[in-house]
């Protein structure tokens, strides 16, 4: 089982996306783009402050599209920017053709199916990232897509894991969540499966983790 974002996708900026842009009236330079995207992709923590409403679309961002688009705009209005330039990089956010795959993630999703391994997606999302597997031709060898807004249970929680175990047909001990979050996707190990912990740097910056994480645990990729 792999997560999506830091794992085998990452949404990396282009500069073209914040043209135009400012915050608190500055241009936004390499540095804010940088923590702007970190808040718009860390798993867990938040990057600033709520009230109760936010806060609660924040806990439940990725069991509903709506909940979703709305604690991440309420994230990019706190960081200083505009309601329109907001809108502009949210769209950014959810749209799959945003999302950079790393070096290996087609060749360890490929090569795992080629062996008869099956493997899921199971991330904590609220849009479908389907496209951007069948953007590079990995679509056709993962087995199940198991999204939080589709199945109604957000990692850590163990309802989501066993989702994607009863789906893939698989018992947990032979199977292997690979992840960017030791507390999100480590939440795995509680109903029985192995983790593996992967960096999520900047794609060129880690050409080959996957492959790593897989064999290290038997796997021949």
């Amino acid at each position: 089982m792999f997560d999506f974002s830091g794992t085998l996708f990452r949404l990396e900026e282009d500069p073209s996306w914040f043209a135009g842009i400012s915050v608190d009236d500055r241009e936004v330079d390499g540095h804010v783009q940088a923590e702007l995207m970190r808040r718009l992709t860390a798993p867990t923590g938040r990057s600033v402050e709520m009230g109760p409403q936010e806060y609660h679309a924040w806990c439940n961002r990725d069991l509903a599209p709506h909940l979703h688009r709305e604690a991440y705009l309420h994230v990019l209005r706190e960081s200083g920017v505009a309601d329109h330039h907001a809108e502009s990089l949210y769209q950014r956010v959810i749209d799959p053709a945003s999302w950079t795959p790393y070096p290996d993630t087609a060749q360890v999703l490929s090569t795992l199916a080629a062996h008869g391994i099956k493997t899921a997606v199971v991330s904590n999302i609220a849009f479908d990232i389907r496209p951007a597997f069948a953007a590079i031709g990995a679509d056709k060898h993962v087995d199940e897509f198991v999204l939080s807004f589709e199945v109604g249970a957000v990692k850590p929680d163990s309802a989501i894991f066993t989702a994607a175990l009863q789906r893939l047909g698989v018992a947990a001990a032979d199977t292997v969540m690979v992840g960017d979050s030791d507390e999100a996707d480590g939440g795995a190990r509680a109903v029985g499966c192995g983790f593996a912990l992967v960096d999520p740097l900047p794609t060129a910056e880690r050409p080959d983790g996957l492959l790593r994480a897989v064999r290290d645990f038997g796997f021949e990729v």
